[in-house]
């Protein structure tokens, strides 16, 4: 149940304020704005990719509004790592104000900083590695290493006098890691010795109990699938998994196959890991869609993105038949990815689609092709007896998530009372090791339309689904203001309601009645006359149909 919206009192000195705009109850747009002594610290900036019943909508944006009008007390934002739900909303913030420095590893520095290239943004830049301490005002951050499905992670540190926080980011603790970067438990350690006054870790995998499976088992899976099949093999994932497509590269390698890489933002986010050197490429092994046209088709795997079904994805369009590559039988497809809560059933829509045109479909539900990025409840376990922490705020997850977490938290010694299960827009205030709910914030989704920012509403998506479930009814009349008598019309037109207009040659007649009437008991103006039609028409829709389209009733006065 949502919490009761209430205002924070004035910040007093020396206290911490904590305020997740994104991410505390939902998977994505992850935010945290921290305050102290009138400074801000942003630690993630990421975006949220809408669901079915936000028809239209591109992303979903936290919702900046609370710091809208203080973008000048932000001194840095901290960036823990590169996937979209963590940097994706850093060029509109951006755009409130340019120049505020930008802290993160260099991968994860190097895949924004293309971002805000297509943003025209020019971004000021801090790149840090774990071990590395900064100072930024009040804060004195020190970075982490923790390993996650995408290189160069990191959890931060925050130092302040009001107390430690402890920032996981996204983590787990793989222990045979592919690139040998393991979480710095010993870090871990360090700083709960230090005294951890407030830990806010990752909740997505808080219900999952054990431990992750290691990411190195996926490889021998992907090989062997590449090497059973016939035809080409397409291979679909997020975009900035750097460790799936290495270990695609492999398996292609291993099974003498080119790689074509699909998609946009997988081109360029692959070319920037290759550069840094996060991802090992042998020469010739990734060619163009023009090179691979002249090979043989088991000789080609295509790497792409649309793992979560989104229609103008890759994999969406081979589905519908709207790809230049048109998947048919002998051919393979692996999704190497994990379901997005919410995304489900267009994911299952793709994977019918491609089943249809005889492909093989292989994902995590008959086949070990994706291990999570995110620590199960074992790992939590872990960090939470060595860091014994004072207060605990789970994030990132839904409210199920989160609840598991705070569990967790108090299974191992957190005194129940000081771990907070919030949600976007809880206000937390740290003082003297105590952590407590101080306010509740209206935090409401900012939607990216198009090329409009916010702009869309609530409302408007309803209208939208409304117009996609039930159809649109248009009722065109020209009436005699004194005596409500029709003098043209009504003239219907209907989209997405029934093939033939005529349906609607019943209700006429009592739409004329119902103006009538209206004109006799004194109502004449154009307004109140189209809220008669509407009600006449929607009853009557109701009643005969079971729907409940868009009526838009036009009244004209002659």
């Amino acid at each position: 149940m949502p919490n009761e919206l209430f205002d924070p009192p004035a910040l007093e000195h020396g206290t911490l304020r904590v305020v997740p705009l994104g991410g505390v109850g939902e998977i994505g747009r992850n935010m945290t704005v921290y305050e102290l002594n009138g400074k801000l610290l942003v630690v993630d900036c990421g975006v949220l990719f809408p669901e079915e019943t936000q028809p239209g909508v591109d992303l979903i944006l936290p919702d900046f509004s609370y710091i809208r009008d203080r973008m000048d007390d932000v001194l840095a934002i901290v960036l823990t790592h590169g996937h979209e739900d963590h940097i994706g909303a850093v060029p509109y913030l951006l755009r409130l104000k340019n120049d505020i420095p930008l802290v993160g590893s260099g991968l994860t520095l190097a895949l924004i900083e293309a971002k805000l290239k297509e943003h025209r943004i020019q971004p000021y830049t801090l790149q840090v590695k774990e071990g590395d301490k900064e100072q930024f005002g009040p804060y004195e951050l020190e970075f982490v290493a923790v390993n996650h499905s995408i290189p160069d992670a990191l959890a931060v540190a925050i130092r302040s006098e009001a107390g430690l926080v402890l920032h996981t980011g996204d983590f787990k603790m793989d222990q045979l890691p592919l690139d040998g970067r393991l979480t710095d438990l010993r870090a871990f350690a360090r700083l709960g010795e230090e005294g951890v006054d407030l830990f806010l870790p990752d909740s997505t995998n808080a219900d999952v109990p054990g431990f992750t499976p290691l990411e190195r088992d996926i490889g021998p899976v992907l090989e062997s699938v590449i090497h059973r099949s016939k035809r080409r093999v397409i291979v679909a994932s997020f975009s900035s998994h750097v460790h799936r497509v290495q270990q695609v590269i492999d398996a292609a390698v291993a099974n003498n196959r080119h790689v074509v890489l699909m998609g946009r933002s997988m081109v360029r986010n692959m070319g920037i890991a290759a550069e840094l050197g996060y991802l090992e490429v042998p020469e010739g092994t990734i060619i163009d869609a023009k090179k691979a046209a002249e090979l043989p088709d088991d000789r080609l795997v295509y790497m792409s993105t649309g793992s979560q079904g989104e229609p103008m994805a890759v994999l969406a369009r081979m589905a519908n038949l709207e790809h230049q590559i048109e998947v048919g039988p002998g051919d393979t497809v692996i999704l190497a990815s994990s379901l997005i809560p919410g995304n489900e059933n267009a994911v299952f829509r793709v994977i019918d689609g491609l089943t249809k045109l005889g492909a093989k479909v292989v994902h995590k539900g008959n086949a070990k092709v994706h291990v999570s990025g995110h620590a199960a409840a074992g790992e939590l376990l872990y960090c939470y007896n060595i860091l014994q922490p004072k207060n605990v705020f789970p994030v990132h997850g839904e409210y199920r998530h989160l609840v598991a977490n705070a569990n967790l938290a108090i299974d191992s010694g957190v005194d129940a009372h000081r771990t907070i299960l919030g949600e976007d827009g809880t206000v937390i205030d740290l003082k003297g090791g105590i952590a407590r709910v101080v306010g509740q914030l209206d935090i409401g989704y900012v939607y990216v339309d198009g090329s409009s920012v916010g702009e869309i509403t609530d409302n408007d998506l309803k209208d939208r689904r409304i117009l996609a479930e039930e159809g649109f009814i248009s009722i065109i009349v020209v009436v005699d203001p004194a005596t409500g008598k029709i003098i043209v019309g009504p003239e219907i037109h209907a989209k997405g309601f029934a093939e033939d207009d005529a349906v609607f040659d019943e209700i006429k007649p009592a739409i004329a009645k119902a103006l009538q009437e209206a004109a006799h008991n004194g109502v004449r103006d154009a307004h109140s006359l189209q809220q008669v039609i509407r009600r006449t028409v929607g009853q009557w829709v109701s009643k005969s149909y079971r729907r409940r389209p868009m009526i838009i009733p036009l009244v004209i006065e002659a």
